[in-house]
């Protein structure tokens, strides 16, 4: 299950091209509420946290699989917003893996906004997919914000890329696409 960032829909180039790169699997690419009725900002993180938690149980009941068979993440918010649900402390989501592409750690300009402290309550494999010229992070706070995570993680380098990771949609479907082929998930 994907979810874009903060700027974009589910129509995203690098989410369509991933849906179509993992066929035969199920994907689905979500939109978030305030794009669902038109609106450019984004709802605040318990909001969109609520839409990835609902989607995910509604997605896999309807496929007829464990939620640990289902991998979730998106790009730069969405998958921040994925992270985040599988790292609540009430009630994480327990999936089969995370997909974090330009993950957002700190907005530009800042140096520690705190977008890292829920990594270690990480369990599942996780993929981080990100550019070495990214504006939200430098490629040593990614790696140190990612040491939290409790699970198997993988971390994808793409040479020279800033956040939006411009003209890179192949490399970071053949990233998601080798990593997922790599996780044993449940079966039905």
């Amino acid at each position: 299950m994907l979810f874009p960032g903060a700027g974009a829909d589910r129509n995203h180039s690098s989410l369509v091209l991933l849906e179509k790169h993992l066929k035969p699997l199920r994907v689905a690419r979500i939109d978030f509420p305030y794009r669902r009725a038109g609106r450019r900002a984004p709802d605040r993180a318990n909001v969109l946290m609520d839409c990835v938690r609902d989607e995910v149980v509604r997605a896999a009941k309807r496929w007829k699989v464990p939620m640990s068979s289902v991998v979730i993440g998106g790009r730069s918010m969405g998958g921040r917003m994925c992270s985040m649900v599988v790292a609540d402390i009430d009630d994480p989501l327990e999936v089969g893996g995370l997909i974090l592409v330009s993950y957002p750690l700190n907005p530009p300009g800042k140096v520690d906004a705190g977008r890292a402290a829920h990594l270690g309550r990480v369990r599942v494999p996780t993929l981080f997919v990100s550019g070495t010229r990214d504006q939200f992070f430098t490629p040593a706070q990614l790696r140190a914000a990612a040491r939290r995570v409790k699970g198997p993680r993988t971390m994808e380098w793409i040479e020279n890329k800033r956040h939006d990771l411009k003209g890179a949609d192949e490399v970071i479907a053949g990233h998601v696409e080798g990593w997922l082929s790599t996780l044993v998930l449940p079966r039905t």
